[in-house]
């Protein structure tokens, strides 16, 4: 695989889906229930559809005439004409088409009612980029990926550990911290983007609000996230309180976020990927210590 094909990809971002699953993962072992499978086949399918949706948008947005080149951020390989339309597009169906293989074995532990999960799931890749009404387009960005990166994947994975009903509050709660980290992502993204985007008539909640508003948008969505990854500390362990040390970081990445501008960003959205994917790991060995000594 070419460095165009990589840089599609986005690996920088990648840890978003994976800290979704590792969350949900958590939640099951602090109720007592773990499914090494049921894991295994949710981080697949969360990387898988997280890399279709980045091949979806770069292809999409280069045929709606969305992308330019030298526009500002990560090299656009389509735009660029490092890899040909065609082939991203094959590329989009052929991963999604991976991803169903892990998505259709959690049908043995979950039923076959997470078909149409994984279906709108899948459209939802398809979605933020492309159809009548593309999500990222209007300024939905940031909900569809709180919901998708976050709430879905967290309590999705956590009730696949064996969890039943009563437990996925828990799940929920750290699902919308996640989410709400993870959308800080797609703000910084968002940020870096802002008058390309706005030159084609892309509006992005960063493009609507101003740069200020979702600059201080990011530091709220740090602080709730940070906080709602502490849920399972009620009633538990003071200690669990833990994730709260990420808020410095998230404090100095605000500063840096209003500092910095076009492919100076770029470092940004690594440190910010891997704050909430730290912050995730940190819960599930919070999770895995509460069992051992509790």
């Amino acid at each position: 695989m070419n460095k165009a094909w990589i840089e599609a990809m986005r690996l920088r971002t990648l840890p978003v889906s994976i800290a979704g699953v590792i969350a949900g993962i958590a939640c099951g072992i602090f109720k007592g229930a773990f499914n090494p499978g049921a894991s295994l086949c949710c981080m697949l399918f969360a990387l898988l559809a997280q890399i279709a949706s980045n091949f979806a948008n770069e292809y999409f947005d280069f045929r709606n005439g969305l992308d330019r080149k030298g526009r500002e951020g990560f090299r656009r390989g389509v735009t660029e004409g490092d890899i040909k339309p065609h082939a991203m597009k094959l590329a989009v169906f052929a991963t999604l088409l991976l991803a169903a293989i892990p998505g259709c074995t959690l049908i043995i532990w979950g039923g076959w009612w997470l078909l149409p999960v994984g279906i709108v799931i899948a459209l939802f890749a398809l979605a933020y980029s492309t159809g009548p009404y593309p999500l990222s387009h209007h300024g939905l960005g940031d909900v569809a990926v709180i919901i998708f990166f976050g709430l879905i994947p967290v309590m999705l994975t956590a009730w696949l550990q064996g969890l039943d009903v009563g437990s996925l509050p828990l799940a929920g709660f750290v699902g919308l911290g996640v989410g709400l980290l993870a959308a800080n992502v797609l703000i910084v993204n968002n940020y870096r983007d802002m008058d390309d985007d706005s030159a084609v008539g892309k509006r992005t909640t960063v493009v609507i609000f101003g740069r200020e508003r979702m600059a201080h948008v990011y530091f709220i969505f740090s602080i709730l996230g940070l906080i709602l990854l502490c849920a399972p500390a009620s009633g538990s362990s003071p200690w669990l309180l833990l994730p709260l040390l990420f808020l410095p970081k998230a404090a100095s990445n605000q500063r840096k976020l209003r500092t910095s501008s076009g492919a100076a960003l770029n470092p940004l959205l690594k440190s910010t990927s891997l704050l909430l994917f730290f912050a995730s790991l940190l819960l599930l060995a919070e999770s895995i210590a509460d069992i051992i000594i509790f």
